[in-house]
């Protein structure tokens, strides 16, 4: 009537889940994958500050260039 057969053996998907639960890979992946965005998104805020910051020096430089010329 009952099989003597291991858990693992009859509910081979059970067996699956618990492999799943037990490697790291799949998270660590993740977790790589959320650091890595995080650091594109910092590096994409300070390009803009850095190119808005550096428009205007340099306009206010050829702003200078230009009152200093025409006197």
């Amino acid at each position: 009537m009952f099989s003597s057969s291991q858990p693992s053996e009859r509910y081979p998907t059970m067996n699956l889940i618990k492999t799943f639960l037990h490697e790291e890979d799949g998270p660590t992946a993740v977790e790589y994958a959320v650091m890595l965005s995080l650091i594109i998104v910092v590096c994409i805020v300070a390009v803009r500050a850095i190119g808005t910051s550096a428009s205007s020096t340099f306009q206010r430089v050829a702003t200078e260039i230009q009152n200093a010329g025409g006197s």
